[in-house]
């Protein structure tokens, strides 16, 4: 691979890619016409016919994937996935779908978007996209957002299967922008504790976040949990914004340093309005990047707890670099530091793997290494392999939830749920407390059978609780929200349980 870091370098220059300057431009120069005599020879030479994208996609990831585990090459299509992703919207017709029985399945339509304004429900079957049949041939996801993803004011026209209506009903759908949501839930839990779940931190989380919080406060809010859990990061100007609500003036929040670039320090501007709200912040071994920043923060100037597991251990600052094709390259230029001076990038010597792998391994006791440093008020932390929570939740390692996992990577429990959702739905009940479990579960044994008679379920007693309690929050998201979901969860959360004792008590 080493062979091919050269030529990958000439890649970079020749579709534009520029870092430097001064005498540099004179190198550059000079190596481009060796570079692309090399790959005009190639094309004009080599033995068999090469797809020169793919070529240069494949030369330019071999030499990044040599520098550390975050700086990537992002293809053209790639990038627009991304991009839709980050910046909180797409084009498209406005419908949350699953696969049940090779049948694209309308979960819901997505508020104010142009399928809920046309009337198209939940248990909708899509059957045809533009008169091209999409029933029964094996699609997945991708085959569908290829389908029903496309530019704003486009048509697409579809034909569904409605249960009840015996013909198929037509559809002519007016592509339009469509939110895509960071903050999953805004609750109050008990009393005056408000709950936050955020997934990732794009272009329109803070504002998502400050509009849960305002909703929240004015039904009483005075503790606040904000669950950052599986949250991979993602902007570090938005962790930033989410931190000045809850850090009063001038305190810093981060601060980042490169190699080439300049020590650059961001502190909290103005009078926030979660100051006084007291916070924990869930973490785990998921949470990283920005997780990472708003939890440190949070902790080193001593302003909230910090619960769950060891984070991630993220520590690298990367700037999105635009070729001349429109693919990308995401290069990190510096490191970022928390208010106590910690870096808590984790080891990436040995190789992408086993950086990867390394968090289903680790040792939640075990401190990454001795780098001491010291909070606001005094107290120790420790910098390196990620944030240490101030409480750990430790794994129980009497469970065993793989059965369960196994069932839901089948699509077995999404499938059961989301038609006895349709069942309840038709009986026109009006809560998930009215919701019969044990009946329900009973069912669910006979729809394995039913799907694979030699499957035996045997989980213990707490696994069992829990699986029952996910099957009602799942079922109950499909009659009504992510709340009502997040709110059953919440109640068997051994996370957001300790969280609620925390601040109900001596914090």
């Amino acid at each position: 691979m080493k062979k091919l870091q050269p030529l990958v370098y000439a890649i970079l220059i020749s579709t534009g890619f520029y870092l430097g300057g001064g005498d540099s431009r004179k190198e550059i120069t000079a190596e481009r016409g060796k570079i692309n005599s090399i790959i005009q020879m190639i094309k004009d030479h080599y033995v068999d016919t090469i797809n020169t994208t793919d070529f240069e996609d494949k030369a330019i990831n071999s030499i990044l994937n040599d520098l550390d585990p975050h700086s990537s090459y992002i293809s053209i299509q790639e990038f627009k996935t991304v991009e839709q992703d980050m910046q909180g919207s797409f084009s498209g017709i406005g419908v949350q779908f699953n696969i049940i029985d090779d049948s694209i399945v309308v979960i819901s339509a997505i508020s104010g978007g142009p399928s809920e304004k046309l009337g198209i429900q939940s248990g909708d079957r899509i059957v045809t996209v533009n008169k091209e049949n999409v029933a029964s041939i094996k699609i997945n996801n991708e085959g569908v957002i290829k389908r029903l993803r496309g530019k704003r004011g486009s048509e697409v026209n579809i034909r569904i299967k409605r249960r009840g209506q015996a013909q198929l009903m037509r559809f002519k759908i007016v592509r339009d922008q469509i939110p895509l949501y960071s903050v999953d839930a805004g609750i109050i839990l008990n009393d005056n504790i408000g709950y936050i779940k955020i997934n990732r931190f794009a272009a329109t989380t803070y504002d998502e976040m400050i509009e849960k919080a305002r909703g929240l406060k004015d039904k009483g809010m005075q503790s606040l949990i904000l669950d950052l859990r599986n949250n991979p990061g993602g902007y570090l100007h938005i962790a930033n914004q989410i931190c000045d609500e809850f850090l009063k003036d001038n305190e810093l929040i981060v601060f980042t340093e490169g190699r080439n670039r300049k020590k650059e320090e961001t502190y909290a501007t103005k009078r926030g309005e979660l100051e006084t709200i007291k916070i924990a912040v869930l973490i785990n071994e998921g949470s990283a990047s920005a997780s990472e920043i708003v939890s440190g923060a949070l902790q080193d100037n001593d302003r909230g707890l910090v619960i769950g597991r060891r984070s991630f251990g993220k520590g690298l600052v990367q700037e999105q670099i635009s070729l001349t094709d429109g693919s990308v390259i995401r290069l990190t230029t510096q490191r970022y530091y928390t208010p106590s001076g910690r870096c808590i990038q984790k080891n990436y010597s040995d190789n992408n793997i086993n950086y990867y792998l390394e968090l289903h391994s680790r040792d939640e006791k075990e401190i990454p290494d001795s780098l001491i440093y010291t909070t606001k008020n005094g107290r120790t932390v420790y910098g390196g392999g990620g944030i240490n929570p101030d409480i750990i939740i430790e794994r129980d390692t009497n469970l065993n939830y793989l059965l369960i996992n196994k069932m839901i990577s089948k699509g077995w429990v999404n499938e059961f749920c989301f038609e006895k959702s349709e069942d309840l739905r038709a009986q026109k009940i009006s809560s998930y407390r009215e919701i019969n479990m044990t009946s329900i579960y009973n069912e669910y044994l006979y729809f394995i059978k039913q799907k694979d008679s030699s499957f035996k379920i045997n989980i213990g007693k707490t696994e069992l609780n829990y699986f029952k309690n996910l099957m009602l929050a799942s079922i109950s998201r499909n009659l009504w929200d992510n709340n009502t979901y997040y709110k059953i969860l919440s109640a068997d959360d051994e996370y957001i349980q300790r969280a609620i004792t925390e601040l109900e008590s001596k914090y």
